[in-house]
């Protein structure tokens, strides 16, 4: 095993890889930019190196400083988490080049699953279904035209080099077909240096539904059943579950064992997911391979009670997998709720800035994986995302209860996030039937922003920062030797709130 990981990432990712290393006895190592200096993973690892400025394409984005951090420090082995460099083939094969092991899979298998085209042809080879479109880019407008007569409208431009939602339009005639075939080219080549674009089948009305895979160096290979990430925002996940509340066995059996298939067809060592989207007769099609551990890992945690990290550092070692697939069960119901500093009132705009009051809930069954902290700043050069609530329950019914629930302990002020959008999710009656698709948000919520708080709500929030302000002038008043603040109640900004609302009410 090894002795010490460089953990080469940031946020609450980091810092659960960093807690995996310490059950297993290894030393963890972080890395951090000039704005993450005081952040939460950084504090708990062992040593932290400094490795640039805050922008990621010169700290967490470059694959010679990571590499030399990773030298200095004597670490054996490196974690990417996910995103940055977790899906670089170039960065694999450069641990490599450098005698340190990469946690993930083979730099070929990276390669091959990278490009979105590539990994289409490996699967409809392997017999996995794919959605109908093409399998080399597509030239010219003409050319786009020409297939998208065959497949039929609508249809999906699609970033060969593509993740994270970019790279990709959505198009129902060949009225609109060139301006977003030139949109979707030029926000490829921004975004990933590469303009090749291709054309699919837009499936209307999906479900996004995943499958969690493991494989070793011995060939040994098995699936962790499936998770739902079909609640997304601009083609990215908000909410996930476990189980698909309306996959039918036959089609899991089936989703499953196509899954270990895609698997196996690149060679895949270590912990990945193979993507379908399924349709409303439960037909499913390969959508990518991810080619990591995914934000959404913890809830296949939840329900299968085995470490995805651990999986992936004793895999990593050349260890077996320590179970075969009869040894997995999957008990209960999972849900994860990703917090993001966003507006949800706005269209989810990003809302970065200082945390000054954060209280997480408890209870049993209830997990949060974050890494901020009160007197933390969000900052403005990385996703969004806070932490993530990860709830288990017994049956579908009493994970929401509980998940509705940790919500309303959930306490990040002042900066705005989207907990009161997951808030309203849990009561929401379409997705309380299982019976939601990917385009939940944009139908449940017209344009994708949450009518104005409720004026209660508001309320709350202006008598918070009243009673903050307060208890600060108390504080300074007592420091300088005053009376403070009256003693009667009548100042009381609670008691005033109180009054407005009881008015409002009568």
């Amino acid at each position: 095993m090894f002795k010490k990981i460089l953990v080469a990432n940031r946020g609450e990712i980091a810092l659960r890889v960093v807690r995996g290393c310490r059950e297993l006895g290894i030393s963890p190592v972080a890395i951090y930019s000039d704005a993450d200096r005081r952040s939460l993973h950084v504090r708990a690892a062992d040593e932290a190196l400094h490795i640039g400025p805050a922008l990621s394409a010169e700290s967490y984005l470059r694959i010679d400083r990571v590499i030399d951090a990773a030298r200095a420090c004597g670490a054996e082995a490196i974690h990417p988490g996910y995103g940055f460099l977790s899906e670089n083939a170039d960065f694999a094969r450069a641990c490599h080049d450098a005698g340190i092991v990469f946690i993930g899979p083979p730099p070929d298998a990276i390669a091959a699953l990278g490009s979105k085209l590539m990994a289409r042809r490996i699967m409809e080879s392997a017999g996995v279904p794919v959605v109908p479109g093409t399998l080399e880019p597509v030239r010219d407008p003409e050319d786009a035209r020409r297939v998208a007569a065959d497949v039929g409208y609508p249809i999906m431009l699609k970033a060969s080099a593509g993740g994270g939602g970019k790279g990709i339009r959505l198009v129902y005639s060949d009225q609109e077909l060139e301006a977003a075939l030139r949109d979707a080219r030029s926000e490829s080549a921004s975004a990933f240096g590469d303009d090749a674009v291709y054309i699919e089948k837009f499936v209307e009305q999906p479900r996004h539904v995943e499958v969690q895979v493991l494989g070793d160096s011995h060939g040994n290979y098995v699936h962790l059943f499936e998770r739902d990430c079909s609640v997304q925002r601009r083609h990215q996940k908000v909410i996930e579950e476990t189980p698909c509340p309306i996959l039918r066995p036959e089609v899991r059996s089936r989703m499953t064992e196509v899954a270990i298939r895609a698997a196996k067809a690149v060679g895949y060592v270590g912990a990945g997911t193979v993507e379908f989207l399924v349709d409303k007769d439960q037909n499913f099609y390969f959508l990518e391979v991810n080619a990591r551990l995914q934000v959404e890992h913890p809830i296949t945690e939840m329900v299968t009670g085995i470490d995805l990290v651990r999986a992936q550092i004793e895999v990593a070692a050349g260890k077996p997998l320590p179970f075969e697939q009869g040894d997995i069960t999957a008990t209960g119901a999972a849900i994860e709720c990703r917090i993001y500093a966003e507006d949800p009132y706005a269209g989810f705009v990003p809302f970065p800035g200082p945390i000054e009051e954060m209280r997480e809930p408890g209870g049993p069954w209830v997990r949060v994986d974050g890494g901020a902290y009160p007197g933390w700043q969000v900052p403005i050069y990385y996703d969004s995302l806070i932490s993530k609530l990860i709830v288990w329950g017994r049956t579908r019914d009493e994970a929401i209860a509980r998940t509705a629930r940790a919500l309303g302990e959930y306490v990040i002020r002042p900066i705005r996030t989207i907990i009161p959008f997951h808030r309203q999710v849990m009561h929401n009656a379409t997705f309380r039937s299982g019976r939601y698709t990917t385009d939940f948000i944009a139908s449940e919520f017209g344009n994708g922003a949450m009518e104005s708080p409720p004026l209660n709500e508001q309320l709350a929030f202006v008598a918070a920062a009243i009673a903050a302000r307060e208890d600060e002038s108390r504080r300074k008043a007592l420091f300088a030797g005053a009376n403070g603040a009256s003693r009667d109640g009548h100042g009381s900004s609670w008691l005033t709130i109180g009054r407005m609302m009881a008015t409002r009410r009568s």
